[in-house]
């Protein structure tokens, strides 16, 4: 199953996981703000999100402060959301196209003071040797000194096996409502997920959209053993910095 075509049917209503997409953005931005000070304290800082989806990290980055920001992400269609979403909030950041594997080259082989890749990203690679190829990749991005950020799930906390209903709850918009919910098939080695947008009109039948994927259910003591075999040194787990588990590791100098 493509994970481009996952995120391109989903990018018109991936706002509406969060009760508050704006108000959301804005306070990742200040908490991965936090996390980048407390290791990199001074001065302007050039940031690259290699997994951007539609914005939220980036713009929320842009708008929190002396950070410059460059953002890519497997999915156009996301990419294209997210230009127009940073535009409407007079965010700067340069967005394009790219698949994080190949992030270095596709940005002009530039290193960058913080690389990141959050929101449940990186599990959409399908072992530990396309983890390991995707996060070497980062570390080549990152400059020595610098910071590579990675946000995922925790996946001990669900059940390695059977199927399982996550729901997002109900949002109202324009008039209409929509129930968002995702259906996992699951595994050790892999899970499926059905991600169901219901959209409700009240007047006429609703319509049901479905994106499809898959997932590689990473624990953090694995993906942090791959950041350290990609290069990168005191990686560190942070359960209450971020709204998921988030691993930090430096390029030592």
């Amino acid at each position: 199953m493509s994970v481009q075509r996952f995120y391109d049917d989903l990018t018109e209503y991936y706002h509406l996981i969060y009760a508050n997409w704006d108000a959301s953005l804005r306070r990742q931005g200040k908490h991965l703000d936090a996390i980048i000070r407390a290791y990199l304290p001074n001065g302007d800082l050039d940031v690259l999100d290699a997994a951007c989806g539609i914005g939220t990290q980036s713009i929320g980055l842009a708008l929190s402060g002396a950070y410059r920001v460059t953002a890519s992400d497997l999915s156009p269609a996301s990419v294209e959301r997210a230009q127009k979403e940073a535009s409407a909030r007079g965010a700067a950041v340069a967005f394009s196209a790219a698949d994080m594997r190949h992030v270095f080259e596709h940005h002009g082989r530039r290193e960058f003071d913080v690389v990141l890749a959050c929101d449940n990203a990186v599990p959409h690679l399908p072992d530990d040797g396309a983890l390991l190829h995707a996060v070497a990749e980062l570390h080549r991005c990152t400059k020595q000194g610098g910071l590579c950020l990675i946000s995922v799930r925790d996946y001990s906390d669900y059940p390695g096996s059977g199927t399982q209903v996550h729901h997002y709850g109900v949002r109202e918009q324009d008039g209409k409502r929509y129930v968002l919910l995702q259906v996992w098939d699951m595994s050790e080695t892999m899970y499926h997920t059905d991600f169901y947008v219901i959209e409700d009109d009240r007047f006429g039948p609703p319509v049901t959209r479905l994106a499809r994927g898959v997932y590689y259910p990473v624990t953090t003591d694995r993906l942090a053993a791959v950041m350290q075999e990609a290069g990168f040194s005191d990686v560190r787990r942070l359960d209450e910095a971020f709204f998921q588990p988030i691993l930090v590791g430096v390029k030592k100098e």
